[in-house]
């Protein structure tokens, strides 16, 4: 297993030492193990986990958020790659509920024939997820 200082984990994941240092004290990731000098070592699935939590922040979301979503699945099972499929889903899903709450009042103000358009542009599986997403809402389906 590969096992990086900080300056090497910061460079390949393109965050800043410090941030590594604060997302340490925050819990978000955990080194590995220290080295015979005391350096802390962290792992290839650190550098995995440090890139997402960094393209979560892109979406806008909170470390106090990001760090519940990883928890949270990281509990539920012990299979790192199944947590983060679960994680990235979750967080996926998280993302197109703040969406759609966006466009919901956009959706409210058209006319009956803008909505006829809108919809016959949809393709099945869009309509279905919408509907979805509208339902989760407590909106009601599609026009």
């Amino acid at each position: 297993m590969k096992l990086y200082r900080i300056g090497e984990l910061a460079r390949l994941s393109e965050v800043n030492p410090r941030t590594i240092d604060y997302y340490t004290k925050l819990g978000l990731i955990e080194p590995e193990t220290r080295s015979g000098t005391n350096y802390r070592l962290y792992s290839d699935e650190t550098l995995t986990r440090l890139k997402r939590i960094e393209l979560l922040k892109r979406e806008k979301y909170t470390l106090e958020e990001i760090k519940m979503s990883l928890s949270q699945w990281s509990r539920m099972s012990q299979d790192e790659f199944t947590a983060n499929k679960l994680t990235s889903l979750q967080i996926h899903l998280q993302q197109l509920e703040k969406e759609a709450k966006e466009i919901s009042p956009l959706l409210d103000q058209l006319k009956p024939s803008q909505a006829k358009r809108f919809h016959k542009m949809l393709t099945p599986s869009m309509a279905a997820c919408i509907e979805a997403l509208l339902l989760l809402l407590g909106k009601g389906p599609l026009g």
